[in-house]
């Protein structure tokens, strides 16, 4: 009988994130590779980091950006923000 590999938790937590990403967008909301792509646009900085933060129901992207004046900027989009 051949014995069935686990995968990594690192993969799980990938699919579980697209999951996530995928649900925003279909709820009519920003993803998080928008909402980066959104507040690259807006300040012609650059993205440092990026993350989902839940409030109860609502979703928001937490967006750490450095400008070009060299401040560091934490940029938050709500995932509805159209």
């Amino acid at each position: 009988m051949k014995r069935l590999r686990q995968k990594s938790p690192t993969v799980a937590g990938l699919c579980i994130a697209a999951l996530f990403a995928a649900t925003d967008a279909f709820a009519g909301g920003l993803t998080l590779q928008d909402a980066v792509a959104k507040v690259e646009s807006e300040t012609h900085g650059k993205v440092l980091s990026a993350e989902t933060k839940h409030n109860g129901k609502q979703t928001i992207y937490r967006i750490k950006v450095l400008t070009h004046d060299g401040q560091v900027r934490v940029i938050e989009v709500p995932a509805d923000n159209n």
